[in-house]
């Protein structure tokens, strides 16, 4: 494997999570002239052969401002509750200084000698291997680290861990997976409630041809968003993976630290309390066993690049 030096490795990954988080907005505003198109396609009478273009304008003109609106608002909503339901999600609590120093002098010197200011630490109760970082803000910043971790790493492993999250947190990745999130959330929550209303519907014996018409054209464009929006915020979590696996290495100094904690993270990272991906993407390892049929779909719909090639990565160096 040819080596990548970590400035051009940050460089990389930066520059095209960017461009990926920029492209959620413009997926926003093309499936709004996707709903346009639909509401004015199954409307019209298709005999009278007329151009529907300036229909679909004219209705995407109306609707865009709504639909702009309403992502704002829930992304302001959901964008500062986060934080707790992501601890409420995976189950962890404050870790106090006097329950494991070990621990927080780790932290303290890792974040003394970067001018980091210093997390919340917060422990997970499982037996199992794992860690991630979350918050929006310095005041929100929180490590969690599962009772295994600790357990189970020696002190430059488990510095190479704390060392990787702290590297989300400097980075700010951890924002930017929650703006992922939200977008994402976005498209899923429409086509639940889609799928629920057009239930409804299809067993009330009313003729409701018009409101069926209108859930249906939702149904279409929250599934395309968010089929789409996925696959961004997947590609955005992978490629923040490799360049804070970087930065953790360029923090301690010890990569092949960080490399030896990620091969014992892969025998055992299964979190019992992290039921969905959302909160899955944030752990340094998927916290949750996958089957897929299709290795090149497994490729496209995984949260975190493969653990053999970032342990490959950190050898190089």
């Amino acid at each position: 494997m040819r080596y990548t030096g970590i400035h051009t490795q940050q460089v990389r990954n930066n520059t095209l999570s960017i461009i990926l988080l920029c492209l959620f907005p413009c997926l926003v505003v093309a499936l709004a002239f996707l709903f346009s198109w639909l509401m004015v396609f199954m409307s019209y009478d298709r005999q009278e052969g007329r151009n529907i273009w300036p229909e679909v304008v004219s209705f995407a003109q109306i609707c865009i401002p709504w639909i702009l609106g309403g992502v704002l608002l829930w992304f302001v909503i959901a964008y500062f509750v986060n934080t707790a339901i992501i601890g409420k999600a995976t189950g962890s609590r404050p870790l106090q200084r006097r329950e494991n120093m070990r621990v927080y002098n780790l932290v303290e010197n890792l974040c003394m000698a970067n001018g980091m200011k210093m997390p919340k630490i917060n422990i997970i109760e499982d037996s199992s291997l794992n860690a991630f970082a979350c918050g929006i803000n310095n005041r929100t910043y929180t490590i969690s680290l599962s009772r295994g971790i600790i357990r189970k790493l020696d002190n430059e492993e488990l510095e190479g861990v704390i060392a990787h999250e702290l590297s989300h947190i400097r980075h700010r990745d951890v924002r930017l997976l929650i703006v992922s999130i939200v977008f994402v959330g976005i498209f899923a929550m429409i086509a639940s409630l889609s799928f629920r209303i057009l239930g409804r519907i299809s067993r009330s014996s009313r003729n409701k041809g018009g409101l069926v018409i209108f859930i249906l054209a939702v149904l279409i464009v929250a599934l395309v968003g968010y089929f789409f929006s996925t696959l961004m915020r997947f590609t955005i979590s992978r490629k923040r993976e490799y360049l804070a696996d970087a930065a953790a290495a360029e923090m301690t100094h010890r990569p092949k630290a960080l490399a030896g904690a990620l091969r014992k993270i892969s025998n055992d990272p299964d979190i019992e309390a992290v039921k969905c991906d959302d909160i899955a993407q944030l752990f340094i390892e998927h916290p949750r066993k996958r089957t897929m049929l299709f290795s090149s779909l497994r490729s496209l719909f995984a949260t975190h690049p493969p653990i053999e090639k970032r342990i490959a990565v950190l050898e190089q160096f």
